[in-house]
């Protein structure tokens, strides 16, 4: 009996244990689960900014940022002012000038772009036509008051180029002295439905007699849907002139790419300009990044790191059209560089 006592003692202890180490290791496991979802949920970014598509931040040389983007309603310019990224996102949006409510810069305003030089902030921005909304072309606003949310925005006009034809995007920059301006357009003779072309920029509507194509999409990612390049953002780093752009329809195929020339090249020889064959930033389902595009480029509260501004859905299915769905939201990330003197966009990274 007391043998039997014993070995059942000894049953019942080894029942315990092995339940116990069983109730451990679906503890450990239902942890790890949760670890699991909580990191994949981490990897997932968080926008800015919520439906605000073509996103640029200019940040002043004191380290203020100014943000602007095209709203989903397609009427507006808005401005928001924060002394940090982050805080941009909390921000009030004032709105600096409406469409006209007949004729040209009278429907589908696009990407603004916030600029300053010649002591005056510029906005470079797409639009059409109130009564053909699809007659887009370039417009530029002007304000001389030290900060851009106050004084008066002045319309100086229409950016005219060498070819009367649907035309967007235009981004300025300054190199050796030299301001150019970079912008898609619709050849006329050609079917596709924008290349990237540069000029010089003799006054802020004018651009030089030379101006060259400096990109067309011809790539297969470049060409998914419509044929575009568009949505140019220049960053000047090791020497290099690097302009990232967007191409394809702007729905999860959307992508970008990379030009990129010497800084000692004659930026208006388009044999100076390179590209990369394949798209440097695109979809990546596993952290909810659908059609990511039309960047640009600031600094980081710090004034020195590079980050890209972006906008993406999180979603694959349009709620609706490319144009319709207001969910492009506006991103944030760091941008590294590799041995080379290349950005590396991080395509597998989360923000």
């Amino acid at each position: 009996m007391k043998y039997g006592l014993v070995l059942s003692v000894m049953l019942a202890g080894a029942l315990l244990s092995a339940c116990g180490d069983k109730l451990e290791k679906q503890a450990a496991d239902k942890r790890a689960a949760v670890t699991s979802v909580s990191s994949a949920a981490s990897d997932i970014a968080q926008s800015l900014i919520p439906q605000r598509a073509d996103p640029f931040i200019h940040r002043t040389p004191e380290g203020h940022y100014y943000f602007i983007a095209t709203a989903p309603e397609f009427d507006r310019i808005e401005l928001r002012s924060a002394n940090s990224l982050q805080a941009l996102a909390n921000a009030e949006a004032k709105v600096v000038w409406r469409k006209r409510a007949s004729g040209a810069m009278g429907a589908n305003i696009w990407a603004p772009e916030l600029h300053y030089f010649d002591n005056t902030w510029y906005i470079y921005f797409a639009a059409g036509d109130a009564e053909k909304p699809w007659l887009i072309r370039m417009y530029v606003l002007a304000n001389r008051n030290v900060d851009p949310l106050q004084g008066e925005w002045e319309e100086l006009g229409r950016i005219n180029t060498a070819r009367d034809s649907f035309a967007l995007d235009a981004t300025t920059f300054e190199h050796k002295g030299q301001r150019y301006l970079v912008w898609a357009q619709k050849d006329p003779e050609e079917k596709l439905n924008s290349a990237l072309y540069l000029a010089a920029l003799i006054s802020p509507t004018q651009v030089g007699d030379v101006e060259v194509e400096i990109s067309r999409p011809e790539l297969e990612w470049e060409i998914q849907g419509y044929k575009v390049n568009e949505g140019a953002a220049v960053l000047i780093r090791n020497n290099k002139i690097f302009i990232a752009y967007s191409a394809s329809a702007t729905d999860h195929r959307y992508a970008m790419g990379l030009l990129w020339a010497d800084a000692d090249a004659d930026l208006l020889n388009p044999a100076s300009w390179h590209k990369l064959p394949q798209p440097v930033f695109s979809t990546n389902e596993g952290l909810h990044r659908y059609g990511p595009g039309h960047n640009s480029f600031t600094l980081a509260d710090d004034g020195q790191s590079d980050i890209m501004v972006y906008h993406a859905r999180d979603y694959l299915e349009l709620q609706g059209t490319p144009l319709t769905d207001p969910n492009r939201h506006t991103y944030i990330r760091r941008l590294e560089w590799n041995s080379e003197g290349f950005p590396d966009f991080g395509q597998n990274k989360p923000d």
